[in-house]
């Protein structure tokens, strides 16, 4: 379970992210979408406590973020190749990122077998740094990385961006089978709708720092998201034409 209440980030005097309360339960996969801007990736920072709040906190397993390590454990992420090691082979980087949540060796090649398809021939075995690798590839591995362990909350930063059409459908595979466990939560943004749609059973929009939407996924949520969007630019253009 995670839970926010009174959450804010604010730059200069200028509020990015406000947030009165939001809960998110154990089991859920969670997606999150908005416009450049709204807050997403700050949002999961304060979630990740790689920027403190300014006012209000985060309680992931009844754990204070900001006040406690004992979360740490329990969750993993992938924002962007800034969690990467660059200078490690894949290999070394997922024994690295192993060895960190009680994982051996042998215990990573044989978690890595799973994920053969999702690679497609293109991270094991090449003998390259993390660096060196395509902007896709390097996402691979980071999402890979992300499932090490068992992790009980997973958060997943712009996963589809980047990757081809074959991997992001695999992806969606492999975000869904998470789907049946109650014990694991997914916390998944994206600008793609249709990507949130398809793996999601709950979809938050945010708008300026604030959440305007929380819809149970149903048959017609893509259509009402589009809608919600659409409306937007049609707000955008009316407020140009007074201006």
């Amino acid at each position: 379970m995670i839970t926010i209440e009174n959450l804010s980030k604010t730059y200069n005097g200028n509020t990015v992210l406000s947030i009165d309360e939001l809960q998110i339960p154990s089991g859920q996969i969670f997606g999150l979408v908005g416009n450049n801007g709204a807050g997403k990736t700050t949002l999961f920072s304060l979630l990740l406590d790689l920027i403190q709040p300014t006012t209000g906190f985060v309680l992931n397993n009844e754990i204070k973020v900001n006040e406690s390590e004992d979360w740490k454990p329990l969750t993993s992420a992938f924002i962007d190749e800034t969690f990467l090691i660059g200078y490690l082979t894949p290999e070394e980087y997922f024994y690295f990122i192993g060895e960190l949540r009680g994982q051996n060796k042998e215990d990573i090649d044989k978690f890595l077998v799973d994920f053969e398809d999702f690679f497609h021939g293109e991270i094991l075995g090449g003998k390259k740094y993390l660096r060196d690798l395509s902007k896709g590839n390097q996402k691979k591995a980071g999402i890979v990385a992300a499932f090490i362990g068992s992790p009980k909350v997973i958060i997943l930063d712009e996963p589809f961006a980047n990757l081809d059409p074959t991997t992001q459908i695999r992806l969606k595979k492999l975000i869904t089978k998470f789907k049946d466990d109650a014990d694991v939560t997914v916390l998944v943004s994206s600008h793609d709708l249709l990507h949130v749609t398809e793996v999601c059973e709950r979809i938050v929009v945010l708008d300026k720092g604030k959440t305007v939407k929380d819809i149970q996924k149903s048959e017609a949520t893509l259509k009402e998201l589009e809608s919600f969007f659409a409306e937007e630019i049609l707000n955008e253009s009316t407020s140009v034409e007074i201006n």
